[in-house]
């Protein structure tokens, strides 16, 4: 707000200037009653100040309303009255009033709607008229002094005679309204300071007005489309009767808004442009209150959208994510709601459905299943194939809209509500970006489950699919993904036969996780089996399968832990343990249980490797336990699962067969954290169960 100030002496006469431009918003007309106010003050022109207030919010409010601009204002005042001038910056004519002197028309209804605001300048102001300048237009009025040059109109003396009689709005002649009267419903606001101002502030303009036109009764009613119908804003004196000739003046509010003021009062030249004036004004109020409400709900929409986007977002399970869809929608969006997806030939599928009251879902699954009427199908087909809203008829009364996303459609969501209540455009736009992001959020989950189904097939052909039955010998092993199973681990285990009668015991880890630690652990399990198939020594195939990963380069290295086991003397198994950088074995017999086995290099990472050979006799019942570090390295907050943890736990499974040994000590480990596995876990026990 930019403002000039200044006092000129011309001609023996002191003139108090004030300029001011002023933003197009509800203060204003506050701002320029206080800028008058403070130039009456300065040239002592009290006498003035109810009809220059008046006029000057008259203009202020009629240029914000109609012109949309910022404005100007000019407050001239010397010893012989006030000149004001508000100009805004909006093209086009006023249409208002013919400019020049007083109207003198005595009947005042007879001006058009337009012209209200320009009516009261006419009927108080001295002189008044319009000015037109290259960026705008204004209009100005005069107000001279009583006894000064330009006499004071005999109805503006008339009102100042009558001021005393402000407390019934009315003058000497009953029929004009006093300038204070003018003044006080000019100048009636609402109160910022409480939840809902406008009923107090509709019921304080329609009693002012109501006293001044001398009506017995009046009431406002406002419809403001949310579904509860038409309400009484405010209420005065007694109910308007039907039989009587009633005054009525519709509000001039935007959709969904709607209302009226009506008035139980005689015909008078005041009546009609007075019950215009305060209908103008509420409806500014009532603007306001529409866009502020607007604005509430369009913030709550949006933390909707916000929580419906973070729910979804939590689910990757395809059948769970549907489930979760209508159950977000009822009942804020609608009375019921119903996915339906497509399978792979096109045909649409009843998915999920949620309803306001349950004891209702059989019936509007009989409606909406694919055995239901042929027209509820037509418009769910037809809403899936075109990609648009389409409304689904009796005896559902709701409309579909489609589930796309990524190009994809992929099926409907269907919402209904009662027929009383009709879905708004605000709630329509809601629910198209509601199936938008349901749409995405099922496109994910199946996106998820597809990699879960390949990366478990992967997985499971890394694994032997059955161990091995050997009399003498019990095998036994436990897997568990990490708890991410959409990717493939690279833990993974075998049990060969040797050339010469044996078998081998494989456990690996190679490092890293996803496709390409499995091209990695493929490779590994390939290459022992063919150097071992071929008669290869353990040592040699360890080099050999070194040399061919560090060939291959990519970073990726591999511990191992194998183990050769035959028969040996006395009912014992003879075992020859080689370790490429794998942790250590436990030794479980009646004793106890102990770590065995010399560590050695893993595997891809140097051009030469060492890996020792320790020579194990297992007796009868006694078990040799692999593990990899998924094991090892649970953990709980800081703390690790650990070797000590490991032996300690193994130690009273003495005697227990191999499946029970591998079965607990996977129980002990997962159970140690309530957190899913970050790392697989994989357990392979081979026992002695010679007699």
């Amino acid at each position: 707000m930019s403002a000039e100030r200044g006092t000129a002496s011309i001609g023996g006469r002191d003139e108090h200037v004030r300029r001011v431009r002023l933003p197009a918003d509800r203060r204003t007309p506050a701002a320029a009653r206080a800028l008058v106010r403070s130039v009456l003050a300065e040239a002592a022109l009290d006498e003035l100040t109810n009809e220059a207030l008046l006029l000057t919010t008259e203009l202020s409010t009629n240029a914000v309303e109609h012109a949309r601009t910022e404005l100007d204002v000019e407050v001239v005042a010397d010893r012989s009255g006030l000149t004001v001038t508000v100009s805004d910056f909006a093209g086009g004519p006023v249409e208002e009033l013919t400019v020049g002197v007083r109207n003198e028309s005595s009947d005042i209804s007879q001006v058009s709607e337009r012209g209200r605001g320009l009516l009261l300048v006419d009927h108080f102001a001295s002189r008044w008229g319009t000015t037109y300048h290259p960026t705008g237009k204004g209009v100005w009025f005069r107000l001279e002094r009583s006894g000064s040059t330009g006499a004071t109109p005999p109805e503006l003396a008339a009102a100042a005679r009558a001021t005393a009689g402000a407390g019934s709005g009315v003058s000497e002649d009953s029929s004009a309204p006093s300038a204070a009267a003018m003044s006080e419903l000019m100048q009636t606001a609402p109160d910022p300071y409480t939840d809902d101002p406008l009923p107090d502030f509709a019921t304080s303009l329609l009693t002012r007005v109501a006293e001044m036109v001398g009506a017995a009764g009046g009431v406002v009613r406002l419809d403001r489309g949310d579904g509860q119908g038409t309400q009484v804003l405010a209420r005065y004196g007694r109910q308007p009767r039907p039989g009587n000739e009633l005054l009525r003046v519709p509000l001039t509010v935007h959709r969904p808004y709607a209302g009226e003021l009506e008035l139980d009062a005689a015909p008078s030249a005041y009546a009609r442009p007075l019950a215009s004036l305060m209908a103008e004004r509420l409806s500014l109020h009532l603007e306001n209150d529409r866009l502020r409400r607007a604005d509430v709900r369009r913030q709550a929409w949006l933390t909707f959208l916000a929580e419906v986007s973070e729910l979804l977002a939590q689910s990757l399970d395809v059948e769970l994510t549907m489930a979760l869809i209508p159950q977000l929608v009822v009942p804020r969006l609608g009375q019921w709601c119903a996915v339906h997806t497509t399978d792979e030939w096109g045909r649409l599928r009843l998915a999920a459905t949620s309803h306001a009251d349950e004891s209702v879902l059989p019936q509007l699954h009989a409606v909406l299943a694919e055995t239901g009427p042929e027209s509820i199908q037509a418009r769910l087909r037809e809403a899936s194939r075109n990609g648009t809203q389409m409304p689904l008829g009796a005896p559902t009364e709701g409309f579909a809209v489609p589930l796309i996303a990524r190009g994809q459609r992929l099926g409907t969501l269907a919402v209904g509500r009662h027929q009383r209540h009709r879905h708004d455009p605000d709630e329509v736009a809601v629910l198209e970006d509601v199936a938008r992001r349901a749409a995405l959020a099922i496109d994910n989950a199946r996106i998820h489950a597809e990699r879960r189904r390949v990366a478990q097939a992967l997985q499971q052909s890394l694994l032997p699919p059955v161990l091995p039955v050997v009399e003498g010998i019990g095998f036994a092993a436990e897997y568990v993904p990490t708890g991410d199973d959409a990717d493939v681990g690279g833990d993974f285990y075998d049990v060969l036969p040797l050339p010469d009668g044996r078998w081998l015991v494989v456990i690996g880890d190679v490092s890293g996780k996803g496709v390409q630690a499995a091209t990695v652990t493929g490779l590994v399990r390939d290459v022992i089996r063919t150097l071992v198939g071929d008669g290869k020594p353990l040592p040699e195939a360890l080099t050999r399968l070194n040399e061919t990963l560090v060939e291959r380069g990519g970073g990726r290295y591999c511990t191992l832990a194998v183990a050769a086991v035959g028969p040996g003397d006395g009912g014992q198994l003879d075992v020859s343990l080689h370790l490429a950088g794998h942790d250590r074995p436990v030794l479980l017999t009646a004793g106890g249980a102990r770590f065995v086995g010399t560590g050695g290099t893993a595997l891809g990472l140097l051009d030469s490797i060492a890996s020792p050979t320790a020579e194990l006799s297992l007796g009868a019942g006694d078990a040799l336990i692999f593990y990899t570090d998924g094991v090892t390295e649970r953990r709980r907050g800081r703390e690790l699962f650990g070797v000590d943890r490991l032996r300690e736990a193994a130690a009273p499974l003495a005697g227990y067969s191999a499946d029970v040994v591998a079965a607990r000590l996977r129980s002990t480990a997962l159970g140690f954290s309530p957190e899913t596995p970050r790392d697989d876990i994989a357990i392979l026990v081979l026992r002695n169960d010679a007699a």
